[in-house]
């Protein structure tokens, strides 16, 4: 076993041997040699020279052009009182200006502070006081909800040389300071804030680039795809896109405004897209859009499915749907806490186990906590990946003394090591003192013909204490609530059955993450909320 060196490297490198490796109090799997600091990839970048890397409406920007940009935003952030440490936020949706800024913070030594940009100008502002924000990036939008007094730098990258500011005497290059803050997208309450350490995302890169074979020296410079990115970047999956591109010469095309699936199919038809990265629901409402057969989307090759569990349906109507992707349909499972992933599932391994989440990557650790009363077990993760700790939150850590990351899900791994979820430990609906694990109803109910979407939440009921309301999508006339919950019957328990029924052929609402937007379903099953909210 070893101690983490704080020692800079001269010469990142990327090995695949992993040894156990204390730090702290805790002991961690992590590779022997590896890079410390998320701005030494920069240098990475220079391996693809003019080779588009962003791509947006009419906007193109190479990799030489993101080095220049980064160049002349970092010296300009270190003459606006930028230092090593700093908090600086940047608010705004997704554009090339964006990952510039992104980098920049880092080149300059700081921290960016990955604000949502759906956030309300009371939620920017309690941001910025929660973290001391010395200094803010925000485009047009974001700037109309800045407080007054908020120290405000320039948005729009520039294209002018020049030479990157030297960071100060006193920095250190410990890979255990902070790289970025992240906010949770929780779908009630205060969003908390993550911070994660240059450990935890180089560690969560090295793990997916290792089992993927696209460590730097398994590459030449013809690797690299074209990706589409539609999630957003403020989110831990548009860091990881970021990060995995810049390593394999990767070009990614984003859409120019709000997610529309019209607006997909087309970037897929134009700019040969071969991989996307998406929610279930996103890929959902793709497969529901009547353009899919007219659209040439054959070099569409590989669909990430990722933030939600991945039903057989799903996978079933992708590769009837887009069938180039038919063998590459990977997934996986983690959460921001954990730095985004902790288990990988090949397009093979969806294919023959539809429905789980993969195996771990080389660096976690998966074990399981009994709670009495629940249908499995909690899942707990230890990984370098995971937070250093949620900043200005007095809440407990999910984190326990021995490194142990409580995620709240509940599931098992199989004979063969595979983890399969299956609901969560305060999702449960508890049914005249029966257990029901939504999840579990949202499974039988996705893989009924006709039903393209579905989710259950628990509403109030004077005896039982509570009763099952389902949401479904479906554009079949015949599927009343009658003729679903006689398709159920013998693929749930009597007391798992749905007894409120909400059926229509409008998408599910989602929240700001992309994923089901269940606490207004529940307003609406409990006539609180739009009752036109499913058809």
């Amino acid at each position: 076993m070893t101690t983490a060196s704080t020692a800079p490297t001269a010469q990142a490198t990327w090995g695949s041997a992993i040894e156990a490796t204390r730090i702290g109090e805790i002991t961690y799997r992590m590779y022997c040699d590896r890079p410390r600091r998320i701005e030494s990839l920069l240098g990475n970048a220079d391996r693809w020279g003019d080779r588009p890397h962003i791509v947006q409406g009419d906007r193109q920007l190479s990799f030489a052009d993101l080095g220049t940009a980064v160049r002349a935003t970092s010296a300009r952030l270190a003459e606006l009182g930028v230092r090593p440490g700093h908090r600086v936020m940047i608010l705004g949706w997704n554009s090339p200006d964006w990952i510039v800024n992104f980098w920049s913070v880092l080149q300059a030594g700081a921290v960016p502070v990955l604000a949502n940009a759906w956030w309300s100008p009371a939620e920017v502002e309690d941001a910025i006081q929660l973290l001391g924000i010395q200094l803010t990036l925000a485009d047009e939008s974001g700037q109309a909800k800045l407080p007054p007094a908020a120290g405000l730098g320039p948005w729009r990258a520039s294209a002018t040389p020049a030479p990157a500011a030297p960071r100060s005497a006193g920095a250190a290059d410990d890979e255990q300071q902070p790289a970025a803050v992240i906010f949770t997208s929780g779908s009630s309450g205060r969003p908390k804030a993550v911070e994660l350490s240059h450990r935890a995302l180089l560690a969560g890169l090295q793990q997916l680039l290792h089992v993927s074979r696209r460590l730097p020296q398994q590459v030449d410079e013809s690797s690299g795809d074209v990706a589409l990115h539609t999630g957003p970047l403020f989110h831990i999956g548009g860091i990881q896109t970021l990060l995995r591109a810049v390593m394999v010469g990767g070009t990614l095309v984003m859409p120019a405004g709000r997610f529309d699936p019209a607006d997909v199919l087309r970037l897929v038809e134009e700019h040969k897209i071969a991989r996307w990265s998406a929610v279930p629901t996103m890929v959902s409402r793709v497969l529901a859009h009547p353009d899919v057969p007219t659209r040439d989307v054959s070099s569409l090759k590989s669909i990430t499915v990722g933030g939600a569990p991945v039903e057989a349906e799903l996978l079933n109507r992708i590769r009837i749907g887009l069938p180039g992707a038919d063998a590459r349909i990977p997934t996986g499972y983690g959460l921001t806490e954990n730095g985004g992933q902790a288990t990988a599932a090949s397009g093979r391994d969806t294919a023959q186990r539809p429905g789980c989440s993969g195996k771990p990557l080389p660096c976690v650790e998966i074990t399981f906590l009994e709670h009495p009363g629940l249908p499995d077990r909690e899942i707990l993760l230890r990984a370098p990946t995971q937070m250093t700790g949620y900043l200005g939150e007095t809440a407990e850590s999910p984190i326990d003394g021995d490194g142990w990351l409580h995620t709240g899900d509940l599931g098992h791994l199989d004979e063969d090591g595979y983890l399969w979820i299956t609901g969560r430990s305060k999702d449960l609906i508890i049914r005249g003192g029966e257990n029901i694990a939504p999840a579990a109803v949202e499974r039988a109910l996705k893989a009924l013909p006709g039903v393209e979407d579905a989710a259950v939440v628990g509403v109030p009921h004077p005896v039982l204490g509570e009763e099952v309301a389902a949401f479904v999508v479906t554009h079949d006339p015949g599927a009343t609530d009658a003729a679903l919950s006689e398709a159920l019957r013998g693929r749930l328990a009597s007391f798992a059955m749905p007894t409120r029924w909400h059926i229509g052929s409008e998408p599910l609402p989602t929240n700001h993450a992309h994923k089901v937007d269940k606490v207004a379903l529940k307003k609406v099953a409990v006539g609180g909320g739009r009752e036109d909210v499913n058809g």
